[in-house]
């Protein structure tokens, strides 16, 4: 037997052991057991304090893959703040937590990673293609086809399989447990957008080439769209027609643009219940403005504005900019940001922000309310932000 499997052997006795002891005392164990596992990562830290045999219950992977098994992922925001050494956090609603991911194995230290997608599918967190740039002005940025899965279950990042083609700065979307990407751009193609557009199948872990794009993008970041059960790739200029993807018939078709007519072309949309849209039309030092659309044919209208912020030894109200916009639970929530400030000799300085809050957009008028704020120094500009919704599976 080698050490390894002697480790194993050690580590599986000790688990039956406390597995066999009571878990609650005077409590069904199995009972116990789900109970426990039904709690959220968030409470995980709590768990573990409680007693050894608890924590390595907790540990174990009896443990994560019963709440895989289940689906019992919680709900999760992800989030990466630039300039946060490539760590991504995570914050549990249920516990109203904040706590750092382990590291990206995929990001060497001393590179920053930009120009990528994130998406949640299958009850993990996906972080695919992008650039990655050194600091040292002697190395070249390389566009990267890489495709990286974080795993909360088992709280660990692991490579899957990568893309066709390199890309950064392009259109993503899930659709129907399907994650479809398309355009962007790579070391060949900085001055145009790209064609190519590609399918990945979680469950068997492959990307498929599609039917190319049509009408390419000169700049797709942000600008995937999972609408009615089609894969819509935006218009990069105002008045430019969208491109949508109807997975059923392998086609692409020219839609109407489905951003408002004055919205950041960084086009934070999420569609709610009842297929409304929604996005933040961001002025800048005008301010921020949630939009919605009802119908294909309605008009887009204001919900209400993303609150200003007051900051300690300056006067008045700040607009916050890059920042994170997500959705989950029916909610929205606003992440971190820049807080421009004009100092004494006239210029503005940008002050990171760690401040999170949430509304019902239902809630009129808006009602904002602050959560507990991102674990320092995660606050700033906001390079990634995506939220995970639990979903059972049968």
């Amino acid at each position: 037997m080698s050490e390894s499997e002697h480790e194993n052997e050690i580590r599986d006795v000790d688990l039956r052991k406390t597995i066999e002891q009571s878990i609650i005392p005077g409590f069904p164990d199995d009972l116990a057991f789900r109970c426990i596992a039904k709690l959220s990562h968030g409470y995980h830290g709590m768990l573990e304090c409680v007693s050894r045999r608890w924590r390595d219950l907790v540990r174990s992977e009896y443990y994560s893959c019963y709440k895989a098994k289940k689906g019992w992922s919680g709900s999760w925001l992800f989030v990466l703040a630039e300039g946060f050494k490539n760590r991504w956090v995570a914050y549990d609603p249920d516990a109203d937590l904040w706590h750092p991911l382990p590291r990206n194995g995929a990001v060497e230290d001393g590179w920053d990673h930009y120009g990528f997608a994130c998406v949640c599918v299958s009850n993990c967190l996906l972080v695919i293609g992008g650039c990655y740039a050194s600091s040292s002005p002697h190395e070249n940025t390389v566009v990267t086809r890489d495709v990286v899965r974080f795993d909360p279950f088992k709280k660990e990042w692991k490579r899957v399989a990568s893309m066709r083609t390199p890309r950064a700065h392009f259109a993503c979307a899930v659709v129907s447990g399907k994650v479809y990407v398309a355009g962007g751009r790579n070391a060949l193609t900085h001055l145009f957008g790209m064609s190519s557009a590609e399918v990945y199948d979680p469950v068997a872990d492959r990307w498929v080439e599609l039917p190319a794009v049509p009408r390419p993008q000169m700049n797709s970041s942000r600008s995937g769209l999972s609408y009615k059960g089609s894969f819509h790739v935006l218009g990069d200029e105002v008045g430019m027609a969208s491109q949508a993807f109807n997975p059923l018939e392998m086609s692409w078709s020219t839609v109407v643009d489905i951003c408002p007519p004055l919205v950041s072309r960084k086009f934070n949309g999420h569609v709610m219940k009842n297929d409304r849209l929604y996005t933040i039309d961001d002025l800048g030092l005008g301010g921020s403005f949630i939009k919605a659309k009802d119908t294909d044919e309605g008009e887009w209208y204001d919900v209400g504005s993303v609150p200003s912020v007051v900051l300690p030894n300056h006067l008045g109200e700040a607009p916050v900019g890059e920042y994170g916009f997500a959705a989950l639970r029916d909610k929205f929530y606003v992440i971190g940001g820049i807080v421009p400030i004009e100092s004494d000799a006239g210029r503005f300085e940008h002050v990171g922000w760690s401040v999170v809050k949430v509304c019902n957009p239902l809630d009129r008028p808006l009602n904002w309310r602050k959560t507990k704020p991102m674990c320092i120094p995660a606050g700033g500009r906001i390079i990634g932000c995506v939220s995970l919704e639990e979903s059972l599976r049968t």
